[in-house]
């Protein structure tokens, strides 16, 4: 018995050591006919069998039928490996995609600087516990005028500076202001939005103007409310931006008709000492106009004007592009120039 014991073991390691080898289907079928075929080892295996005892063909039935089980599983197993090997590989004859052709490198893009400058504007805000906000471009006249204090005689409704539409009392927003009165009238304070976005005027395109243009408006509205905390908001922000720990602020006052007072807010020329072509030799950069929310907006939005006050800011995204990243035409922005927009890649 333990000579067909040792057969046992000899038939195994022959058997795996030619499946491993083997590498085409031809030479498999070949394997298999000499260790499973009739005339093959594991038959000779079964005849010899038939010699033993009772008690030892007990004892050896079961090690060969395992043996049996044992082969056919690896024979298959092997068998459906070299068949999706061929399967693929006929699959790659029959394409006619060439892995060996040259393609040359995929061009990354950027983003654009307008989306650069309003990441970075809505995650500085964010850290300050600012909600981003956003509106309708094409807007009623009571959200871009009448709710702002604006009444109808104020030169911003002049068909020269703003575009009305035929639809009765609809236009393009002039400022992104009017995402103030939206949010105001669904949240009540406190609250703090920035809302960049798109606004437009009639007005010619130059270098400096185009009819349309990214604005960003900002509002804080909560109980003790004052300048002091406006200030401090406003330096936070353009220290940020401009990356520089040192911003001299100058302020000087403004009228915006929603607000009271409004102020206009000037930064140090970042870029000179002494006076440059930027700052057109003032040494200070025009930077936002901003003022206390004038009472007549809170009323109009349902907030108790005596209970609440607020700031508000608002600065052109196109002009801080502009002089963030150095460029001296508005129209650059616009034009799609691969050559302009991969320097910000």
């Amino acid at each position: 018995m333990s000579t067909i014991k040792q057969q046992i073991a000899e038939v195994t390691s022959s058997f795996n050591e030619r499946l491993s080898t083997v590498q085409d289907i031809e030479l498999l079928e070949k394997i298999r006919v000499d260790f499973l075929g009739r005339k093959g080892k594991l038959t000779e295996l079964m005849q010899a069998l038939k010699a033993l005892s009772p008690d030892e063909k007990r004892e050896v039935g079961p090690l060969l039928n395992k043996l049996k089980q044992d082969l056919e599983a690896q024979y298959l197993t092997k068998k459906n490996d070299l068949d999706a090997s061929r399967h693929q590989q006929d699959a790659l004859q029959k394409s006619s995609f060439d892995v060996s052709a040259y393609r040359p490198n995929q061009e990354a893009g950027s983003l654009h600087p307008y989306t650069h400058i309003t990441q970075i504007i809505e995650n500085v805000f964010m850290t300050m516990g600012y909600d981003i906000a956003d509106g309708p471009e094409m807007e009623k006249d009571f959200y871009n005028f009448e709710a702002l204090n604006i009444p109808q005689d104020h030169p911003a409704r002049d068909m020269q500076d703003t575009i009305w539409l035929k639809m009765p009392e609809r236009l393009m927003r002039t400022h992104t202001s009017s995402v103030q009165i939206h949010t105001m009238e669904k949240t009540k304070p406190p609250l703090a939005i920035v809302a960049p976005g798109r606004a437009y005027r009639f007005e010619a395109t130059d270098a400096s103007h185009d009819y349309v243009f990214k604005q960003c408006e900002g509002l804080l509205v909560g109980k003790d409310i004052s300048m002091a905390n406006l200030l401090a908001t406003t330096k936070t922000f353009l220290q940020a931006i401009f990356e520089k720990e040192e911003i001299e602020l100058r302020v000087r006052p403004g009228y915006f008709p929603f607000v009271e007072p409004g102020i206009e807010i000037d930064i140090r020329c970042i870029f000179c000492k002494s006076g440059c072509s930027t700052c057109k030799q003032s040494r200070w950069i025009e930077s936002m106009g901003a003022g206390l929310v004038n009472p007549n907006v809170l009323k109009h939005c349902g907030i108790d004007s005596t209970q609440y006050s607020g700031f508000a800011f608002g600065f052109g995204l196109t002009r801080l592009a502009m002089l963030k990243y150095g460029i001296n035409d508005i129209r650059m922005l616009h034009n799609n120039s691969v050559e302009f927009l991969e320097q910000f890649s």
